[in-house]
């Protein structure tokens, strides 16, 4: 993932440079707007490794194993229903 490394380290700067105050209105809102595709370039990428994301769940035999956590299978984990759940309810 080099590219979200990248990305991430550029919107580190931007900040910087926003937090510092030294600039100019226009130069400013560029920056921000710059800052705005790196931050959505980030998330894109976090959103691409978290579809990736495996989790070891344990065999009928007690050993590891690998499977691929589904969107689904993760909000039954975390106890989240989907709004039509809630309006059958």
């Amino acid at each position: 993932m080099p590219g979200f490394e990248s990305d991430l380290k550029k919107l580190e700067d931007v900040v910087e440079r926003l937090e510092r105050g030294d600039l100019t209105l226009d130069d400013s809102v560029k920056l921000f707007e710059e800052g705005v595709k790196l931050s959505n370039a980030c998330k894109a990428e976090l959103d691409k490794a978290e579809g990736k994301i495996q989790v070891l769940v344990q065999g009928k035999r007690g050993s590891m194993q690998v499977a691929e956590m589904e969107a689904e299978d993760e909000e039954r984990e975390l106890g989240v229903t989907s709004g039509e759940e809630e309006e059958e309810a």
